[in-house]
């Protein structure tokens, strides 16, 4: 880069390419690597922090763009530290026997879980298969028979008592629809109801009265008879009692035995005993001639069974270390677990065998891997996730319990878990920002906070790194092996992709897509390894795909449809270059810039802002040039000017200040008649100094303009004005460097106003004397001249003299 008036950079200045020539490989394919982290050391030392602090309030916020590799390298480094953490607790609910409707928790070692649901099936198994058989056994039945044959023989001797008793009195019972008839009798035969109406009066009320004495008498017996019939029930209801609980006594005690050291089943085991004896009714067998609908009744055998069974909501057994889960989708339910519900003949129904797990349940003791823009579509996710770091606990119940609101169906409500989890959520650095200025609570439950860096410095150590990400992607996709020249064109990309000389690319998704499509191309060509016209191809594609619009645009410039002037010096007029944003796809587009200068009262007006297309930027960057208007000409005079200045031919929002020193050049040239040169166009930003300050999209803004300059013809004259600043910034494509190694392009960088201005006029500027004036024949001698004259003209007009 040669120095002086009228600067112009070589070829060399506009990209830096690195060829590898330390690194002693033909293809990737000769290189072995095993894993392909590149960078982001301030990240993993933060990540590694907020895994391993214990403290209350240390979970992580991961904050990256797209495509820097946040997600794998979390997620590698989640795994590292889970897997030299012991493994947590099983976790099981069970029925509650005191409180049908809120089942209990029980927490085991890790293994015990799965080895106590086993052996509760088993127990089940055990116990319904004994008391079967006792109650079919012949030892049962025969005494059984016992009691119910005691009992028979005291009712016989209770209707033989009563029968003697109307025998003795000439009364005798005769069978009705509705129960036994007291009837007199004579030689055993009952008299009839003729009979009864013949006799005289007197023995008429005589058989009344003894008719009632026995009626009584007969009331008492049914009595003790009915109190014959609950003894030999009771006493059968004993005997089933005692050998039921004889036969499962022991079942119940070998489990006990085996888990002595947790209360909670010892007491459960007691529990399900006594749930057994007094549910033995459905262990017996039924009378199959009375019609039974099973789920009339108060309890099945299928329900009585379930009641001892173990809901293993968590099997940590096969796994090893702390878990790690990655919850894709985190709604509510998702997360807190939720209950069940089948329905059976148009009844809902539930128990807790049906109460499932959550993601805070399975991460309990490990980690729990969220996407935050994932959590945050989801409301009560994200309020009950705070609610559960809080006070590390998770609750299952329905939503609307949750947040107070009326629920019209009962249903289970499960003993709380406590949880001891780590949470990470994943995100856009723009809602790290939203959350810890708009909720209260995130900045007291994510306090470590992982940035991911968007860009990484140029150095050897970065790009071995970089060589060892190429080479383990190719490897772990299966793509052709990629030439030491192809992974060269491939860093410089990467630098490309952060417009900076002495940086690349952060962002590996881009790289990655990059290698995917230069793959594709080069198995199209039918070759054994990738080579740099690989890489170039899938970046045309690439732009191909995308740039419909920029052509569009391109044509509308060649048919003279927009106005750009690359021939003729001109007043008041210059080519600024603006960035158009597509998403995926940004580029150049040249503009004509007009400013047109006369007497007033020192406005500049900003005609896109008149008519509300500026935006705030690109206002303030207008109002920048009074500033320095008047600290170059107005330090012994008013400034009596008045300016117009606008984007012509723009019918979108104007936004940004890199076109302010466009915008200062043209009020310049018009204010000292002076014509600027439109074959070379300008961008930068400028303060009320006249300094020179770099812009953003300074590659594609340069190749934009080279583009119109090659579609009218390039002359040898053309180029582009650009901040001295942005000089680190050029990555640019092959087809400019060409040309501008071939010495038919041009790019200027300056530092300030002046060196700009005299590259686009071919004049002195000029110095400022000690008697505030400029040297004579430059272009701001002229300028002041002419503020001088409208200052004097102002005061004429406003009746000074």
């Amino acid at each position: 880069m040669s120095q002086g008036k009228g600067i112009e950079l070589e070829s060399a200045d506009l990209r830096v390419d690195h060829e590898l020539k330390e690194m002693d490989f033909e293809t990737t394919s000769d290189l072995s690597f095993d894993r392909s982290i590149v960078g982001q050391e301030r990240a993993l030392k933060a990540i590694g922090f907020g895994l391993n602090i214990q403290s209350e309030g240390f979970n992580i916020y991961v904050s990256g763009l797209t495509g820097t590799g946040k997600n794998t390298i979390t997620l590698e480094e989640v795994h590292k530290i889970a897997s030299q953490r012991p493994r947590p607790d099983d976790l099981c609910y069970l029925y509650n026997f005191q409180h049908i409707d809120e089942p209990k928790a029980l927490q085991l070692k890790s293994g015990l879980g799965r080895q106590f649901k086993n052996d509760m099936e088993d127990l089940i198994q055990e116990m319904d298969t004994k008391i079967n058989k006792i109650f079919i056994s012949e030892e049962y039945e025969r005494r059984k028979q016992v009691i119910i044959n005691k009992y028979e023989e005291q009712k016989d001797s209770i209707k033989n008592e009563m029968k003697n008793y109307a025998e003795n009195r000439n009364f005798t019972f005769q069978p009705t629809l509705t129960g036994l008839a007291v009837m007199p009798s004579h030689n055993g035969e009952p008299f009839t109801e003729t009979e009864i109406e013949e006799l005289p009066e007197k023995n008429r009320e005589k058989i009344k009265n003894i008719q009632k004495e026995i009626s009584d008498k007969l009331q008492e017996v049914f009595y003790r008879m009915d109190e014959q019939d609950r003894k030999c029930s009771n006493e059968v209801q004993e005997l089933d009692e005692s050998v039921a609980s004889f036969a499962i006594c022991d079942l119940v005690q070998k489990i006990k035995d085996k888990y002595k050291d947790v209360p909670l089943i010892q007491r459960h085991l007691d529990d399900i005993k006594n749930h057994i004896i007094d549910n033995l009714e459905v262990f017996q067998k039924k009378d199959k001639t009375l019609p039974q609908i099973e789920f009339l009744k108060k309890n099945s055998k299928q329900d009585v069974l379930n009641a001892c069974r173990v809901n293993l909501l968590i099997d940590n057994n096969d796994i090893s270390g702390a878990p790690v889960i990655v919850e894709h989708n985190p709604n509510y339910y998702n997360l807190n677990g939720y209950i069940e519900y089948k329905m059976e003949i148009g009844v809902l129904k539930t128990d807790f065998l049906m109460i499932k797990p959550g993601a805070l349940h399975l991460a309990n003791g490990g980690f729990l891997v969220i996407q935050a823009a994932e959590i945050l579509r989801n409301f009560f996710a994200w309020d009950s996730l705070k609610k559960v770091i809080r006070y590390k606990k998770v609750k299952i119940e329905n939503i609307a319990e949750h947040y107070g609101m009326h629920v019209y169906t009962t249903g289970l409500k499960p003993e709380p878990i406590p949880v001891d989890v780590k949470v990470i959520l994943i995100g856009e650095p723009y809602l790290y920002q939203l959350l810890y200025f708009f909720d209260e609570e995130f900045k007291k439950i994510f306090k470590v906070k992982a940035d991911f860096m968007t860009s990484l410095p140029r150095t050897d150590d970065v790009i071995h790194e970089y060589v060892r990400f190429i080479a383990c992607k190719s490897k772990q996709e299966k793509m052709l092996p990629f030439k030491k020249n192809a992974v060269s064109r491939i860093i410089t990309y990467a630098s490309r992709l952060v417009s900076h000389k002495q940086k690349l690319t952060a962002r590996f998704q881009l790289i990655a897509d990059l290698m995917r499509e230069a793959h594709y191309w080069a198995q199209k060509d039918g070759v054994p390894s990738i080579d740099t016209d690989h890489i170039q191809k899938a970046v045309d594609e690439r732009v191909f795909r995308s740039n419909m619009v920029e052509e569009s645009i391109q044509q509308l410039i060649d048919e003279n449809t927009l106005i750009i002037e690359i021939d003729q010096p001109q007043i008041g007029q210059i080519n600024g270059i603006s960035i158009i944003e597509l998403g995926d796809y940004a580029f150049g587009r040249p503009s004509r810039i007009t400013a047109r200068t006369f007497m007033g009262k020192g406005d500049i007006v900003n005609i896109d802002r008149e008519v509300e297309m500026s935006g705030k930027i690109h206002s303030k960057g207008v109002l920048i040039l009074s500033g320095y208007l008047g600290e170059r000409f107005a330090r012994n005079k008013p400034l009596a000017l008045s300016a117009s200045i606008c984007f012509e031919q723009l019918y979108e929002e104007v936004e940004g200040d890199s076109a302010s020193s466009a915008e200062l050049y043209c009020l310049l040239s018009s204010l000292a008649d002076c014509p600027l040169r439109q074959d070379i166009a300008v961008t930068g930003s400028v303060d009320q100094r006249g300094v020179i300050q770099p812009v953003g999209g300074i590659n594609e803004k340069i190749e934009g303009f080279f583009e119109v300059c090659e579609k009218k013809g390039l002359t040898g004259r053309q180029g582009v004005i650009i901040p001295e600043a942005n000089v680190r910034h050029l990555m640019i494509n092959d087809k400019v460097v060409r040309a501008v190694g071939d010495g038919k392009f041009h790019v200027f960088p300056v530092k300030t106003v002046t060196e700009g201005l005299q590259i686009l006029t071919g004049r002195d500027t000029g110095e400022l004397k000690t008697d505030g004036t400029y040297s004579a024949g430059s272009i701001f001698y002229d300028i002041d001249t002419k503020l001088t004259r409208y200052a004097e003209l102002a005061r004429i007009y406003s009746g000074s003299e």
